[in-house]
């Protein structure tokens, strides 16, 4: 079986080398490119690339010229590398398509483990491009929810979020559970985000609401 190529964008090239070994001990093959510029001939020319770990701060073209440029050709997913800790910076990088955002300095086992759950999800998609539970369809690929029919506007935390409620209906799930597996694997906040977050939900998904029960001094679970 083909080894699944990653391309590794970077212009510290000691940060490319870090993260190159750690994905050839997971058995990925890596690309590499030190610019911008090089990054979009590296793209080009490697149409079967899975996945773009990219960095922001670049010579020639940052990351997010870079990321604007293939989100007009290819849905590949990318990883944002950034220095700075930035709200904005990161809402950007969403609203631009990225798959997931990660602040330096970073555990390169945490980057790997988001490397492989984007892989599992975006497989998984291309498989199934959606999901039903109960008149919530959920198109993964697309990002778009409809209840019975009607289009609700997400986030793209709380898309992730009803994603997987549906994806383990019936399964009574933690609070530090959901976090460990929406939101950042490093994330060392109160779990109790997952309350307001799932509040908005509720409140977003109308009658349908309801079907995320809260379980008593754990976390919640979705029941049709």
């Amino acid at each position: 079986m083909n080894r699944l190529k990653i391309l590794v964008v970077d212009d510290e090239s000691r940060m490319r080398k870090l993260v190159r070994d750690f994905l050839i001990k997971e058995d990925y093959e890596v690309l590499e490119a030190g610019d911008g510029s090089e990054a979009l001939d590296v793209f080009f020319e490697n149409q079967d690339i899975a996945l773009i770990i990219l960095d922001v701060m670049m010579p020639k073209l940052d990351g997010w010229q870079v990321c604007r440029e293939i989100r007009n050709y290819s849905k590949v997913p990318i990883i944002m590398l950034t220095a700075r800790a930035d709200e904005r910076d990161e809402l950007q990088g969403f609203e631009l398509g990225v798959d997931e955002y990660i602040s330096k300095p970073f555990s390169p086992k945490i980057l790997m483990a988001r490397v492989g759950a984007i892989l599992r999800r975006t497989n998984q998609a291309a498989e199934d491009g959606s999901i039903e539970c109960g008149g919530i369809v959920i198109d993964k690929a697309a990002h778009v929810v409809t209840i019975d029919g009607n289009p609700i506007d997400l986030s793209f935390k709380e898309f992730e979020l009803l994603t997987f409620f549906v994806e383990n209906k019936g399964i009574a799930l933690s609070r530090e559970k959901i976090l460990n597996s929406v939101w950042d694997y490093d994330y060392f906040g109160d779990a109790r985000t997952i309350d307001t977050h799932v509040k908005k939900l509720r409140s977003k998904m109308g009658a349908k609401g309801d079907m995320i029960k809260t379980v008593w001094g754990m976390g919640y679970k979705l029941e049709v």
